[in-house]
């Protein structure tokens, strides 16, 4: 057991019926019959949640590909006389599945919302698995359809982290060919089979049809240049466990003690039995599970901020990039960038294997550019020598981040084969650290970033552990670069974007009837955006 204290967590140990538990869980958490989150916790969720609403709604004005499809194919299942959920800028009642494919997908599209690494060493639980805010959608469906209010919806996003940033920790997906989002599905059949009054038996039941049935492969991620599958593996996860709940909820019973099943993804990869007795239905599954239920040793405490549109684990290498600039304006000199010689950017894996691997050096679609360390450092280097250019270069850390934010325009088609930033590219050595590096992930995201001159000088960021946006990164304004980056996203989709920002936050103190009609707005949608 951890250290931790009793009061602040239910175990699920290995041995026990663990698709059960959660879902009692479930139900005990969003009835307050256990538990209170911290106000901190509370905060915390609000801020992904904002987050991820202004992520998928400029994803939306935008017009990109999968959430525009998958929204205009929800606006065709209208709930008729049943309670239903809203899509992003609508008040039609729709099918509670279809609302949230749609939302879903769009909060993910631009891969800029909240990441977990699926690491806790208090506790020893440091699988690693990856993850992301991509399922507050859920909680909003299931509060429009019970007619729930914005403290309710939020203590359904607490549940949906906690559920499947726990599980992040115990069990590694991505290690047999997995997507991450498996684990989202779970919490999703949890939280809205709670939300929606489902018995403990239904939620088991939908958590291993989920399982059984619907098992999502890293193939959705495999490629040279990644397709919309990739931006939309979460929400088609989580259409199916809405699915599975109303259909549990409907009398339908699917696999019972699906993380003890023999033949389920979690025993079969890592078996709890030797021999002749692998198969035994009786043995434990290959992990403990701790929920918290109050304080604020939440898993949502360790999850990070993304400060624009990159991926995660190139958050190291931007700060650095941010640091020497400051540092060091003289890299900045050349407008274009023909001072410098090289950058040789050191990390770990899985980083250097997901977006250090040959092919991202030449992306030619969006979802390849913000999966390409190349791209990404060269594309915020070239921000950084344009503002030097012009005189207004910052040298503090937190208005570094908001000048060169990446935004959506930083990955269209002109700014993807951008010949500036195809020449820094150019540039770039991206190697593996090896064990010093692999050792300190998923602790943080150990990255070194050398630029050298022509002149001959070198300079060197160091290792950087915790870059601004990281859970453990104690010296950047946060709220005040997220605020910036709300703005941004927020002015793509709206005339007036602090009243839309205002529509999402303090979701704790909004009303029934204000989650009712959270979505009822305008986008407004703009044609000036090409996607690669």
């Amino acid at each position: 057991m951890p250290a931790a204290s009793a009061a602040t967590f239910t175990p699920l140990p290995a041995d026990s019926n663990q698709a059960l538990g959660i879902a009692n869980f479930a139900i005990d958490f969003m009835a307050r019959r256990i538990g209170e989150p911290d106000q901190a916790v509370l905060d915390r969720t609000d801020l992904f949640h904002t987050d991820a609403v202004l992520c998928g709604l400029s994803a939306l004005a935008l017009r990109t590909n999968a959430p525009t499809i998958l929204r205009d194919e929800a606006l065709g299942y209208t709930s008729g006389s049943q309670p239903g959920a809203t899509v992003f800028g609508s008040s039609v009642p729709l099918k509670p599945e279809k609302a949230i494919v749609a939302n879903s997908n769009a909060v993910r599209e631009w891969d800029s919302n909240g990441t977990n690494f699926g690491f806790n060493k208090a506790r020893d639980h440091t699988a690693g698995e990856f993850g992301h805010n991509d399922f507050y959608p859920v909680a909003i469906a299931a509060a429009q359809l019970k007619g729930l209010s914005g403290a309710d919806a939020l203590r359904g996003m607490i549940l949906l982290d906690e559920i499947r940033g726990r599980l992040a920790e115990v069990f590694s997906l991505k290690t047999y060919k997995i997507d991450h989002v498996l684990h989202g599905a779970i919490a999703s059949a949890a939280a809205f089979g709670a939300m929606m009054g489902a018995t403990a038996e239904q939620i088991e039941s939908a958590i291993g049809m989920t399982v059984a049935h619907y098992v999502p492969w890293r193939a959705i991620r495999a490629g040279k240049q990644l397709s919309d599958s990739k931006g939309a593996s979460a929400a088609i996860s989580t259409e199916v466990a809405i699915l599975s709940t109303l259909r549990s909820m409907r009398g339908f019973m699917g696999p019972r003690d699906i993380f003890r099943n023999p033949e389920a993804v979690f025993r079969f990869f890592e078996p709890t039995t030797e021999g002749k007795d692998r198969w035994t239905e009786l043995a434990p599954s290959p992990f403990d599970l701790y929920l918290s239920h109050s304080g604020d040793d939440f898993a949502v405490m360790g999850m990070h901020f993304k400060l624009g549109l990159y991926e995660h684990q190139s958050a190291g290498a931007l700060q650095a990039v941010i640091d020497l600039a400051a540092k060091h304006p003289e890299i900045l000199e050349s407008p274009d960038a023909s001072t410098i010689e090289k950058i040789e950017i050191v990390a770990y894996e899985p980083a250097f294997g997901i977006i250090g691997n040959p092919a991202k050096m030449d992306p030619k679609t969006r979802q390849s550019a913000d999966h390409s360390m190349a791209y990404i450092v060269s594309t915020l280097l070239r921000k950084a020598i344009d503002a030097r250019q012009r005189g207004d270069a910052p040298t503090d850390n937190d208005e570094a981040w908001k000048r060169y934010m990446l935004s959506p325009y930083d990955y269209s088609r002109d700014a993807v084969f951008d010949q500036r930033t195809r020449a820094i590219m150019s540039k770039i050595v991206f190697t593996h650290g090896g064990p010093e590096y692999d050792r300190n992930y998923p602790d943080g995201i150990p990255t070194s970033l050398v630029i050298k001159t022509k002149s001959g000088e070198a300079f060197d960021s160091g290792m950087i552990m915790y870059p601004a946006g990281h859970a453990r990164n104690a010296a950047a304004d946060l709220e005040d670069i997220l605020n910036h980056k709300f703005h941004l996203l927020g002015a793509l989709a709206s005339d007036d974007a602090p009243d839309l920002i205002a529509r999402y936050r303090n979701l704790e103190r909004k009303s029934a009837s204000d989650v009712a009609n959270i979505n009822d707005f305008k986008i407004r949608f703009r044609d000036d955006f090409q996607d690669a």
